[in-house]
């Protein structure tokens, strides 16, 4: 559960940061109730629960209104005044003290454009604050912190102000068509030009006609005709050469018995052994 709860965080959280421009560190502005309810369930020090939350440095804010407020309810809050007091004090411009929700919604303004994230534990002020595009909202439940999802009219408003930023606006609608025009007169203005050009240096000029040239000049041609592979013959390295009958036989390994090289034979001498013959006549 607690980690489904800070993927919402997480979540929401870089909704307003890439819709509008929140950055780190985050400015809260906290309520007097908001204080109350950090010292009553023991969510101390407060940055430290509020960074935890919202998984980024923050620095925490208050008003002049909201301290006043605390401390006309005297000891029953004296101790949300003085941990009040430690925070930091946003401007608000009040003459005279005005209650504390009035005080936020003004600082907020219609587009908070000081990109404060706003804890309290007014409903009320939340649900009044919802209909700001640009204002996340904190509360405390018991000892937990939540930040609020962003309302259905601050989704309607980024995506309808996605779709504004498609389309062109009237004004720049104008100047582009205004510049196309331009342009397309003064390209016609130069295709006139060097007509008359042409016209003036050749009046006489007439159209193309191949009938009127010469054999070479009649069989140019216009388009350009690639050249045409044709097969050619083996290659004369890869082909086997053929062996003839004088090579045949002296590859077979037979050769003439007897041959002294200048093509004449010689008869081989027999010996006759007339001793083993005499002796055997005895």
């Amino acid at each position: 559960m607690r980690f489904k709860k800070q993927k919402r965080h997480r979540k929401t959280v870089r909704f307003f940061c890439v819709c509008f421009g929140f950055r780190q560190p985050f400015k809260v502005l906290c309520d007097g109730t908001f204080v109350h309810h950090l010292l009553h369930n023991d969510l101390t020090p407060a940055d430290k629960a509020l960074s935890n939350c919202l998984s980024a440095p923050v620095k925490l804010f208050t008003t002049s209104c909201v301290l006043a407020e605390l401390k006309k309810l005297g000891a029953a809050q004296s101790a949300s005044f003085q941990a009040a007091r430690k925070l930091a004090i946003a401007r608000c411009d009040h003459e005279k003290v005005v209650s504390a929700d009035a005080c936020i919604a003004e600082v907020i303004g219609e587009n908070n454009s000081e990109h404060f994230f706003v804890a309290t534990q007014d409903a009320d002020l939340r649900k009044k604050l919802q209909k700001v595009p640009n204002v996340p909202l904190i509360f405390g439940l018991r000892n937990a912190l939540f930040l609020e999802q962003p309302s259905k009219f601050q989704r309607d408003f980024v995506k309808s102000s996605e779709e504004k930023r498609l389309h062109l606006t009237e004004k720049e609608y104008k100047a582009l068509e205004k510049r196309t025009t331009s342009v397309s007169a003064n390209a016609d203005e130069e295709d006139s030009g060097d007509e008359e050009g042409l016209r003036h240096h050749n009046p006489g000029l007439q159209p193309h006609d191949t009938r009127n040239y010469s054999g070479k000049e009649r069989d140019v041609k216009d388009r350009v005709r690639f050249k045409r592979k044709k097969a050619k013959g083996p290659n004369p390295l890869s082909v086997k050469k053929k062996k003839g009958h004088e090579n045949l036989n002296r590859a077979s390994g037979k050769e003439v018995k007897g041959d002294d090289g200048n093509g004449e034979n010689k008869r081989k001498r027999k010996r006759s052994r007339r001793g083993k013959t005499v002796a055997g006549a005895d």
